[in-house]
Parts: C-alpha cells; structure tokens; sequence
C-alpha cells in the first residue's frame, strides 16, 4: 500500500475531493471555503475536529500557507472554473473575481511546497486561449 498523504483541501465546497483522498487512505489537515453554507455542509459530513479551517483564502497570508510546509504533502482544489471553461464565459484571468482565484493555489503551492497538486478538471483550461494561458 501507498504510503498515506496528508492534504490541504482548497475551494473545498462540501468536500467532494476529501470523500475520494480519504478513501484512498488520505488525511486533512485543513479545508478553505468561503460559502458559509457549504462550509457548514462540509463540517457536518467530515470530521474536521482539530483541522485548520480557512474562509477566505485571499486573506490567508503566506506566513500562514509557510506553516503547513513539511506537513501538507498534497493540494487538492476545485477552484472556480467558470472564467476558463466552455460552460462559462471564458474571461480567464480578465474575470477580476473567479479567473484570479487559481493565483491562490500557486500562492499557497509556492509557500507550502507541496509534492503535488490535485486540481479539477475545467473543460477548456487547456485550450483557453489558445493555451497560453495553460
């Protein structure tokens, strides 16, 4: 068996990312989401006791993001995808309030030097325009 990983879970709405990590044998160490109802969701599904728990993530500071270094082997995150995907208006980064917010996963990668990242699968990310953004 794979050795365990402990994750980050990041955009987590009510935790779709957390349900599969932790069946594969994963374990939270903390969750941001700014919703306050799918964070109340999320608390009543998942144990959360002793987690770090962040509303929103660009008031997160770099010092904060540094203390996880060496223990968050994993992030995960659903960030918002409407700015990039074909079912949206596809603004990208010009989309000031959700094209901007994949920034704060590689402000929170940068800071927490994660081995991986485990991000959602945006139809049209990669073709975006014309990949450049990619």
């Amino acid at each position: 068996m794979e050795k365990q990983m402990k994750f980050l879970d990041l955009f987590a709405g009510i935790g779709g990312f957390r349900l599969g990590l932790e069946q594969a044998g994963h374990e939270c160490v903390g969750f941001c989401e700014i919703d306050k109802f799918a964070r109340q969701s999320y608390k009543a599904i998942h144990n959360t006791e002793g987690e770090r728990e962040y509303h929103d993530i660009t008031t997160v500071s770099n010092e904060e993001w540094r203390t996880l270094r060496g223990t968050v082997e994993l992030i995960c995150g659903g960030f918002p995808c409407q700015a990039f995907s074909i079912a949206g208006k596809r603004k990208g980064f010009l989309d000031e309030t959700r094209g901007t917010l994949f920034f704060e996963i590689a402000r929170a990668a940068e800071q927490i030097k994660p081995r991986t990242l485990f991000l959602e699968n945006v139809r049209g990310l990669l073709s975006h325009d014309k990949g450049r953004n990619f």
